[in-house]
């Protein structure tokens, strides 16, 4: 955060500026004004604008060369392409695996053990269509290397969303009709995570403790996303954009899209959370990440329930009793080699928090 001005950090001058500008009608106003212009100016965050080459798009996360170095307190102002990597090859280039990943972004102190938060300012499609598919070896319905059947797998199909952002939807268009319908626009980011710790390089697309392919609504416009940092410099890493998504992504897309995003990073010191969380105005929300889909749920209500008794103070088995009348689960994905559940409460239901 940029530093005040040394005038707005004296109470005495600007009382003093004040009393002598009273004694001179209409004056008052006008510093009032400028007073208070000066402190959003000085205290507007910093932007940072990074504008990701093709080639230099990342297909896996890890400790590797960052692309920029943040802040805390920064706000990174950027965009992703498509999982399908249409705009990749549209630029000429070959594509080297699913969910091109812009970064990794280095935030300054960063350090393991904290806690990297991110905050979503703005997620907003950049592209007039958006794009779906189907195929052999991915889905939730279909042969794979984890749930193997006999038989043929379901063959590589595909759709085109056009999208209307003045009318916040997309369209889609059946391919073996004529049926048509429109789908409400909830633009968020399926990939948001960090380099993985003990010198892992994980594919773009898993999901794990370091976040990545969480395929989360949640990482959208509004709400704040906690994650552990595990090197130096967190190495942030944004992409997987879309533009809309069913409950479990079942045949493995969303409607794929290119993105434009401010994102706003912080550190949480010497705290870290061993799971990615989220939070908002109304709901504490903890990521559970694994297979099968009753473990992931395990997971995400054991770090509920921590979360409950470190931060509003009641007791683990008081917090298993609440949550078994008023959680809410959210089956985020159950396609990628690790599936994902969020398990939440809304706050009104908690006491007061600690700290």
């Amino acid at each position: 955060m940029a530093a005040v001005s040394p005038v707005f950090r004296n109470p005495g001058i600007v009382a003093a500026a004040i009393l002598g500008f009273m004694r001179q009608p209409g004056n008052f106003c006008l510093l009032l004004c400028a007073a208070v212009a000066a402190f959003a100016q000085n205290n507007a965050p910093h932007v940072v604008t990074y504008k990701p080459k093709m080639q230099d798009l990342k297909f896996v996360y890890g400790a590797m060369p960052p692309v920029l170095r943040v802040r805390p307190g920064d706000v990174i102002d950027t965009t992703t392409v498509d999982a399908d990597g249409h705009e990749i090859e549209a630029a000429g280039l070959r594509v080297a695996g699913p969910n091109p990943l812009t970064g990794p972004f280095y935030v300054e102190g960063a350090e393991p053990g904290d806690t990297l938060v991110v905050r979503f300012l703005a997620v907003d499609v950049n592209a007039k269509e958006g794009f779906g598919s189907a195929g052999p070896g991915f889905g939730a319905l279909n042969s794979s290397n984890y749930t193997p059947v006999l038989g043929a797998g379901i063959a590589k199909r595909s759709w085109t969303y056009p999208i209307d952002k003045d009318r916040n939807v997309a369209t889609f268009h059946a391919g073996d009709s004529k049926f048509s319908v429109q789908i409400p626009l909830h633009p968020f980011l399926g990939c948001v995570g960090v380099a993985p710790g003990a010198g892992e390089m994980r594919s773009s697309i898993v999901p794990a403790e370091f976040g990545g392919n969480m395929d989360s609504p949640e990482a959208s416009a509004g709400n704040t996303l906690y994650l552990p940092v595990k090197v130096a410099g967190a190495l942030l890493f944004l992409g997987d954009g879309h533009a809309a998504m069913g409950d479990g992504e079942v045949d493995g897309t969303a409607i794929e899209i290119s993105m434009h995003v401010q994102v706003q990073v912080s550190l949480v010191k010497h705290q870290s959370t061993e799971w990615p969380r989220f939070e908002n105005a109304n709901y504490i929300m903890a990521a559970g990440i694994y297979r099968p889909l009753d473990d992931a749920l395990r997971i995400a209500f054991t770090e509920l329930i921590r979360w409950i008794h470190k931060d509003y103070g009641l007791s683990e088995m008081d917090a298993y009793e609440l949550l078994s009348k008023t959680a809410e689960i959210h089956l985020n994905e159950m396609v990628d080699p690790n599936y994902v559940i969020i398990a939440k409460i809304n706050k009104k239901f908690l006491p007061p928090p600690r700290h």
